[in-house]
């Protein structure tokens, strides 16, 4: 499908939906209507095309830029480029796939990570987040965790949604990654209650740092 146009594309997009998946996906803060399976399964037929990717993502309709991130090489972005992509996605799903599947494989995801980190616009602040809640489980050489623990302890009470639940993402990270930390992680957790109170449906684990920590290190620990 090498020479597949992008108004093809919109158009397979523009039948794929369902305004049952639109009201789910509006209860999560997204803007489309297409159920996730058959997305990625059009991104499987159409493999990776970074030019069609690029075309996607200029069209600023959520689906299309849902599957640009799927098609795409997540390499061959610049840090300028990943830079203003990061602040136009402003829809959860869009933001989430675009930190997960694009700059986290990209060379430019640590320069990202630290730029971001100080962004004073806090959905931009919440990819520095994930991207260091990555770090934090996967590379944690070099990370200043007390520091990070610091910040989180001063500062994710008052955050806005999307950046607070960033940083709480990170402090579960470092108490369940880290035992030497895993005490001050739980305290800070307990003494904010950031997401204490979340809607947890039967069998799924609680955001809450205190929880989602024991939880996490009980299957660890087998």
């Amino acid at each position: 499908m090498a020479e597949t146009t992008v108004a093809e594309v919109m158009a397979e997009l523009a039948a794929l939906e369902d305004p049952k998946a639109r009201a789910v996906n509006e209860r999560h803060g997204d803007d489309h209507g297409v159920n996730l399976g058959k997305l990625r399964a059009l991104a499987k037929r159409l493999k990776t095309q970074q030019e069609l990717a690029s075309q996607l993502w200029e069209t600023d309709d959520s689906a299309a830029r849902l599957l640009a991130l799927l098609i795409c090489r997540p390499k061959a972005y610049g840090r300028a480029e990943l830079d203003a992509m990061i602040r136009g996605a402003r829809t959860p799903k869009v933001h989430d796939w675009l930190v997960n599947y694009v700059v986290k494989k990209n060379p430019h995801a640590e320069e990202l990570r630290l730029a971001w980190l100080a962004d004073p616009d806090p959905v931009v602040a919440s990819a520095g987040w994930a991207l260091t809640t990555e770090r934090v489980a996967k590379r944690p050489e070099g990370l200043d965790l007390a520091g990070l623990l610091d910040t989180i302890e001063a500062d994710m009470k008052d955050a806005p949604d999307r950046l607070q639940w960033a940083m709480n993402h990170c402090l579960a990270q470092i108490g369940i990654e880290h035992p030497e930390h895993r005490t001050r992680a739980i305290a800070i957790g307990e003494r904010l209650g950031v997401l204490e109170d979340y809607p947890t449906p039967p069998g799924c684990t609680s955001p809450y740092a205190p929880v989602w920590i024991a939880e996490m290190v009980r299957r660890k620990d087998g």
